[in-house]
């Protein structure tokens, strides 16, 4: 069976609308992001398509189709080309880097049923686009939820890329610098924001750290925003994991540390504009080669950050390359100003 393609031409608002037909079955889901070797572009794509799925009808959004007009199918260098049927869905996409250095993106897409329900975020990652060039890339809904829509609908909601030689690095081959560092997704409760930065040591040697990371808000253009307070993690909330006061560590090939953000999306009216730092660069410790990560900053108008020290990560086996696991509890204390950048 083939599979059914939107091409760019047929996307309407930016916005791709699938009618299913039936009962059917996936034989290839398509994988993460590649690089095509066609002229302007690089790499050569193994699974950046959807793979063989069936045949299906397609048809353009109507009334039902998501507000946002055709921001919603092409996005920052990122565009949506083709929306295959199948269980579960599959988009195709494509990322052109119109910078003058390499970068690498993480992408999410939303992908809703057709009445709007059961909304789904995923995100793709695609490393290190080089200037002018274009990637292709796939993204698979997780088809978790029972009882497939009979319709189904993709739209990009947030592009972001940072420089490809500053990347965070969860898995793969071991950075130069012999440390991987990358933020989570965080957690988010009453307006009390919490994300952690993970560090592993994948290579070869100790890698000691005493204090709290270096830490510098950005803008969506990657600007310092120098109106950022940052302060010891339990100046704005206990309980979180930024509490304490560093201790030395000595992390052993393999083992890892992490380091908390908090803070509160607090907005109080004629207190001045909110605060947004999508993204932050991170030094693991003076001297250390900086990382670009992407914790969503919202600090509402207060402006203000706390970050906790590094501390031993005894939760998460080596090598997996994840944040699980509960954090040991500690006792409150007082936490010194981690020093600006």
């Amino acid at each position: 069976m083939r599979k059914a393609l939107v091409t760019r031409p047929a996307l309407l608002a930016g916005l791709l609308l699938l009618t299913a037909c039936g009962p059917q079955k996936t034989e290839g889901q398509g994988g993460g992001p590649t690089q095509s070797q066609a002229p302007g572009s690089q790499g050569l794509p193994h699974d950046s398509s959807c793979g063989a799925q069936p045949s299906a009808t397609v048809t353009t959004p109507g009334a039902s189709a998501l507000p946002g007009g055709s921001s919603d199918g092409e996005k920052d260098g990122v565009a949506i080309t083709s929306l295959s049927r199948g269980t579960p869905p599959c988009a195709e996409f494509e990322v052109t880097n119109r910078k003058t250095k390499p970068f690498s993106y993480t992408i999410t897409f939303t992908f809703l049923s057709g009445s709007g329900e059961a909304p789904e975020s995923r995100k793709k990652t695609v490393p290190s686009v080089k200037p002018g060039r274009t990637a292709k890339g796939a993204v698979t809904a997780s088809g978790r939820a029972s009882g497939a829509p009979s319709t189904v609908r993709v739209r990009i909601a947030e592009v972001r890329r940072v420089p490809a030689d500053e990347a965070p690095s969860e898995g793969g081959s071991c950075p130069p610098s012999g440390i991987r560092v990358y933020a989570d997704d965080g957690d988010a409760a009453m307006g009390l924001r919490v994300v952690s930065l993970h560090l592993e040591n994948c290579g070869t040697q100790p890698y000691r750290l005493n204090g709290h990371p270096r830490l510098q808000p950005l803008d969506k253009e990657h600007k310092p925003i120098d109106s950022v307070t940052l302060q010891g993690g339990s100046s704005i909330a206990t309980g979180t994991g930024a509490d304490g006061v560093p201790q030395p560590l000595d992390l052993k090939p393999g083992e890892r540390a992490y380091a908390t953000l908090v803070w509160r999306n607090t907005v109080e009216g004629g207190a001045g504009d909110p605060v947004n730092a999508p993204y932050a660069r991170v030094w693991a410790k003076p001297g250390a080669a900086p990382v670009m990560v992407i914790p969503e900053l919202d600090l509402g108008t207060t402006g203000k950050l706390g970050v906790g020290p590094w501390k031993k990560d005894e939760k998460t086996t080596p090598g997996t390359g994840g944040a699980s696991g509960a954090r040991p509890s500690e006792p409150p204390a007082a936490s010194p100003v981690p020093a600006q950048p």
